[in-house]
């Protein structure tokens, strides 16, 4: 049964929004919720909402979706015009699509699932002055209804080229990203009802980023919870085309152009992590962990695992057959890299593939493990479970003296491996150690001295750091934090002219060396860095000397040509080409003395 919409309703007229001050129901979401028997306005659409039922959830439909009512419609002196409940069969439409009165549209959007209203609706929102069959011109209407369900209806595209409908909603809100691998159950028919297309099942797993029979299918299961079961409506550009597809595996072919009707259903996914940000390790988790804390950097890990060749080659195991489990600290270079990087990011009893690259595995050597050799250059597949760890501890679990003790730990640890050459790991060190320290209100006085100390320690070392790494902006930031304390920082300023040589930054590193020498006027090393500055001061300016010289040679032979050419043409129009070009080059020659006076006004 189908209610009659108001003159002049269609689509745009029940999207839009220029009828309203505000959309029906916007006020609403803001109040407190309708009681039972309680009546309130929509906005300030005149449209009038009384509850009679509560519904379940929270959850309303939108404009879009397809819902499935009981109603009845009456005048207001109690006369029914019509009626779902007749025949017992309830209505089902797609909200925005001016199928009933434009205010009943509107008011079934703040409705929850099983919840019962009584809508009254101004004429402009009911039957206008035309009415219909049963309601007179310019009528008050009410609707007595109940939203027994809805389909939530989404065009993936944004074009129309894969519309879905929510059949069955999941319990978790997780969706799967393009790394992640996904188990799908799905039924392809075409338009006639014709299967083409039909998982096993158990199902069918594959990589999100891999793609998987056609490009609808990867599309609609990134927009999909686990357990969402959906029907897909997919045009040819999103299917197989204007080529469509042979037949295969006892299928029948695809047609051309063929539209594509698709049931299904995500029954779960793998998340798949890249640890190191730059697709050399990979962390597919085959089974979440407890709680949300993971073992971070510093962590004390126990681990088992099975380490294989991509040949099937199993070179390690621990943990496992008899094996004891691996014991080691994050961080700390005690394993590769990779499964080191990864074991930070897991939760205790998380078990995971990881897949690492050789630049995170052994590199470009041989090594020799307990069960076989790994060749060089290998790509390595690690299986893990984190069986236990314990934190290292965040400076808000300390108190101020074992911060400070903390903070001295890892400086001298960092100073380890400064001497050791490992410059990367020594400077994360100075970090953590400053992090112990960073706090100023929290100590007292007689520890600011310690806390200043240790600062400055680490900062003056980790631009040390920087500056073998070659990170130049790294050891001026440093540099500078230690000058907001000391202005004349002896370390500071000439690590800091240091990195300002080497980002040409001539002005600036001259100035801290010559703070440097006030402080310090028999400093050697700073002295030596003085010289080193003049030598590069002096190649600047020849380079600067140089090239304003050809910047005016090549400005002056420009302006030059016209008037040269003129004169030869008027001189003698019967010369050929090649005399009129020697003769060019005889008259440009005077315009050279000038160019050298330029040349030495700028150096």
């Amino acid at each position: 049964m189908e209610v009659e919409k108001g003159k002049g309703t269609d689509v745009s007229d029940v999207q839009g929004e220029d009828d309203l001050d505000e959309e029906p129901g916007e006020e609403i979401e803001s109040a407190p919720p309708l009681k039972v028997g309680e009546e309130r306005e929509l906005g300030n659409s005149g449209i009038k909402k009384k509850l009679l039922n509560n519904g379940i959830h929270w959850e309303t439909p939108e404009f879009g979706d397809e819902v499935t009512v009981h109603f009845v419609g009456t005048l207001l002196n109690g006369i029914k015009f019509c009626s779902t409940r007749d025949n017992g069969e309830p209505m089902t439409f797609k909200l925005g699509e001016g199928k009933v009165a434009k205010g009943l549209d509107n008011g079934i959007t703040t409705m929850k699932k099983g919840e019962r209203v009584l809508f009254t609706l101004p004429p402009d929102f009911g039957y206008g002055a035309e009415g219909r069959d049963g309601v007179p011109p310019d009528s008050i209407v009410q609707f007595d209804v109940e939203l027994l369900s809805w389909i939530t209806v989404v065009d993936i595209c944004k074009d129309g080229g894969i519309i879905k409908k929510i059949m069955e909603k999941g319990e978790r809100n997780e969706r799967p990203s393009d790394l992640d691998e996904v188990l799908v159950k799905y039924q392809v028919a075409l338009a006639d009802g014709t299967i083409v297309a039909k998982t096993p099942e158990e199902g069918y797993e594959f990589y999100v980023k891999d793609g998987h029979l056609f490009p609808a299918l990867t599309k609609a299961i990134v927009t999909m919870k686990r357990g969402d079961k959906v029907k897909l409506i997919v045009q040819p550009k999103y299917a197989f085309g204007d080529k469509g597809k042979e037949a295969t595996d006892g299928f029948p072919s695809i047609p051309p152009n063929s539209v594509l009707n698709v049931e299904l259903e995500l029954i779960s996914f793998k998340p798949v992590i890249d640890v190191t940000g730059d697709s050399k390790v990979f962390k597919k988790i085959l089974k979440e962990g407890e709680g949300a804390l993971v073992a971070n950097e510093g962590a004390a890990v126990t681990i088992s695992y099975i380490a294989w060749l991509e040949d099937g080659t199993v070179f390690e195991r621990k943990g496992v057959d008899g094996e004891q489990p691996l014991e080691f600290i994050t961080d700390e270079e005690q394993v590769i890299p990779g499964l080191d990087r990864a074991a930070a990011t897991m939760k205790k009893g998380e078990q995971a593939l990881l897949t690492v690259s050789p630049e995170y595995g052994f590199g470009s050597v041989v090594a020799e493990r307990d069960l076989a050799v790994v060749p060089p250059s290998s790509n390595l597949v690690y299986e893990v479970e984190m069986l236990d760890f314990v934190k290292e501890k965040a400076p808000w679990e300390l108190n101020n003296q074992e911060k400070i003790e903390a903070a001295g730990k890892k400086k001298e640890e960092g100073n380890i491996l400064f001497k050791d050459g490992n410059y990367q790991r020594a400077g994360k060190k100075y970090d953590k150690a400053v992090d112990y320290v960073s706090e100023d209100g929290l100590f007292q006085d007689d520890e600011q001295k310690q806390i200043k100390a240790l600062r400055i320690s680490c900062w003056l070392n980790g631009a040390a750091c920087s500056l073998k790494l070659s990170d130049f902006w790294g050891a001026i930031q440093l540099c500078s934090k230690v000058l907001d304390f000391e202005s004349h920082n002896v370390k500071a300023l000439y690590r800091r002219a240091q990195a300002y040589m080497k980002t040409s930054d001539l002005i600036s590193a001259e100035m801290d060396i010559k703070k440097a020498l006030e402080a310090d006027p028999q400093n050697r090393e700073v002295k030596l860095l003085q010289k080193t500055l003049r030598q590069l001061q002096i190649e600047s300016n020849k380079r600067d000397a140089k090239l304003f010289t050809n910047m005016f040679a090549r400005m002056s032979k420009r302006s030059s040509m016209p008037i040269k050419k003129l004169k030869v043409e008027i001189a003698e129009p019967e010369k050929s080409e090649e005399a009129a070009a020697t003769e060019r080059e005889c008259v440009a020659e005077p315009s050279t003395p000038s160019e050298d006076r330029m040349a030495v006004d700028q150096s």
